[in-house]
């Protein structure tokens, strides 16, 4: 796998920042993309692409992303005032790599936060007790799985063992309890995600950084785009229809989380 072009394992618009912030938000946002952008190493930014649907329709297949490695690095006495490091989030979107083996790269969306109490009822998302409003959430299937959309419940298919440590160990009163050093996550096509719900928590050392912006995206089959390297067939489909199925509209699409203040 080359170092500057991974592959993740996996895959609405976001509510708008308060207007106080965001022009400033918009601003910093450029700044740091353009910094990346002219002067980024594989220390400061990284190449990604989206073999699969699972953060549909906010990430698409075959959206390359730009990913910040530095946006959640500690930040240091003279760095911090150059660079806008930051906490992570709920509804931000993280780059990772996958817990249950950390060669794969997945993509995600954090919906808790160490101390965070996680529940699932009926396909909606509940936190600390509260129903949460998802906007860049969809669900692809009209029936209710027993435990993806009831969750934590007994599972009803295989899953890694951390999942089983974490509906052992860290579910109180039906809800999972996020401990610390460590995220929930979640794709935004809820119904075909693999994530949290089925190996586990994020532990904050797996963290890589952010999707920064989509420099490019193209309409191509998850099979050819779920290998580190260019496939026969994927290099000829590009000579022969790089015009028609590139996605124009994403191109320099900026990633935003979502923020719930």
């Amino acid at each position: 796998m080359e170092p500057d072009n991974q592959t993740l394992a996996v895959p609405a618009e976001t509510k708008p920042a308060p207007r106080s912030e965001a022009p400033r938000n918009g601003i910093a946002e450029w700044t740091v993309t353009i910094i990346l952008l002219l002067f980024g190493t594989t220390t400061l930014v990284q190449a990604f692409v989206i073999p699969t649907g699972s953060m549909e329709d906010t990430l698409l297949i075959g959206d390359h992303l730009l990913v910040d490695k530095l946006a959640y690095a500690p930040a240091g006495a003279a760095s911090k005032l150059v660079l806008p490091y930051m906490p992570i989030k709920n509804g931000d979107i993280i780059v990772f790599r996958y817990p249950v083996n950390v060669v794969d790269v997945y993509v995600k969306r954090v919906v808790g936060v160490p101390g965070d109490r996680i529940r699932v009822e009926n396909k909606q998302l509940f936190r600390n007790g509260q129903r949460l409003v998802e906007p860049y959430v969809y669900h692809k299937t009209d029936y209710i799985d027993s435990y993806r959309d009831n969750f934590p419940g007994d599972p009803n298919t295989r899953l890694e063992k951390p999942a089983y440590d974490m509906l052992e160990k860290n579910v109180v009163n039906g809800e999972v309890v996020v401990p610390p050093g460590y995220f929930f996550a979640m794709g935004d096509n809820r119904d075909s995600s693999s994530d949290s719900r089925y190996w586990g928590f994020v532990p904050r050392e797996n963290i890589i950084g952010k999707p920064l912006i989509i420099y490019w995206s193209y309409d191509a089959p998850t099979e050819r785009l779920a290998t580190s390297s260019i496939t026969l067939d994927h290099a000829v489909d590009l000579l022969q229809n790089f015009f028609t199925k590139t996605r124009w509209s994403r191109t320099f699409k900026l990633i935003r989380g979502y923020s719930f203040n």
